[in-house]
């Protein structure tokens, strides 16, 4: 027990207090007699590393056993009262986040519509490479086509592909001597839109007649178009068919060197309109090379003025013989 006057008191009353009790506040009281507060914090326990030593004469008369390790002082660089970290806390407080920055709504609007335009772009290319439009002008291809009707054509039927370059594919690869057509080659009926030979810069339409290698001879009294001595069935022609600069016409074989020079392609084809009074066509002297075709038409979607969906009159051409049995 520890005893003490307490003369400015009321009626200077001594007074007892226990060793621990804590003391009302007195400001006249002497604050080194005070009892120290806990700390608030413990932020700095690990900073003094008691261990225990060996005793000097001095802590040994004064009754120390203990003293601090090191030079005793705490380290200045540490917050106080720094609360204790977990090792994640102490892992992310040391790492940065970099959250990303919400793009604005004008941004995200421009984007998304750049790309809508760039794949319309790329849709319209895909189709204007596969299929393309046309008008026909002129009465050459009556019944079968009108003068002003609109017709799409097909511009990867007769699409062709070296397949030389897979060679080094096993079961894939093979000889190849040159292009191979994909869908098909061009056959006696189709109705084809090309370049004209005697003016690129314009589109003619007309109709196959004879293909590479054919001997095509017209009849000038009947109008009768013989292949190789069979009289072909032409039921879609308009008028009598006229021979033109020539009756008899033979077509070079394909690849050869004669095709080259008559038409300077592989591959030369003989057309017709299908108006026989009223069309300037391969009987003035020309024949069509492969290169000039555009495509086989498809479809006619406007006809007389109004909407109209048909499949173009595309016909298998028979022989005369053959149609009468």
């Amino acid at each position: 027990m520890a005893e003490f006057d307490d003369n400015e008191g009321a009626g200077g009353s001594r007074e007892r207090w226990e060793e621990g009790t804590p003391r009302p506040f007195d400001p006249l009281f002497d604050p080194w007699d005070e009892q120290e507060d806990e700390p608030s914090s413990r932020a700095h326990d690990d900073l003094f590393d008691f261990a225990p030593l060996e005793a000097t004469e001095e802590e040994t008369e004064w009754g120390w056993s203990y003293r601090p390790a090191g030079d005793g002082y705490p380290d200045r660089h540490r917050v106080p009262y720094e609360e204790r970290l977990t090792e994640l806390q102490r892992r992310l407080r040391s790492d940065t986040v970099v959250l990303p920055r919400p793009e604005s709504r004008w941004t995200v609007t421009a984007r998304e519509l750049a790309e809508t335009l760039l794949l319309a772009l790329l849709i319209f290319l895909a189709v204007r490479a596969s299929f393309q439009n046309f008008k026909v002008e002129g009465a050459s291809m009556e019944p079968s086509l009108q003068n002003g009707e609109y017709l799409i054509v097909n511009k990867l039927s007769y699409a062709q592909l070296d397949s030389g370059f897979l060679d080094w594919l096993p079961f894939v690869g093979g000889d190849s001597d040159g292009p191979e057509y994909l869908w098909g080659r061009p056959e006696r009926g189709d109705i084809i839109v090309f370049a004209a030979p005697t003016s690129t810069s314009r589109d003619f339409i007309k109709r196959i007649i004879g293909l590479p290698g054919d001997e095509i001879v017209i009849d000038e009294v009947t109008g009768e178009v013989s292949i190789g001595g069979v009289v072909l069935d032409e039921p879609y022609i308009q008028g009598k068919t006229g021979c033109g600069s020539a009756c008899e016409i033979d077509i070079p074989a394909a690849g050869s060197q004669e095709s080259f020079d008559t038409c300077g392609s592989s591959e030369c084809y003989f057309v017709m309109g299908d108006n026989r009074q009223n069309s300037s066509d391969s009987r003035q002297g020309w024949l069509v090379p492969k290169e000039n075709i555009i495509g086989k038409t498809f479809i006619t979607y406007w006809n007389e003025g109004g909407p109209e969906l048909n499949l173009a009159p595309n016909h298998s051409v028979g022989e005369a013989e053959e149609a009468k049995d």
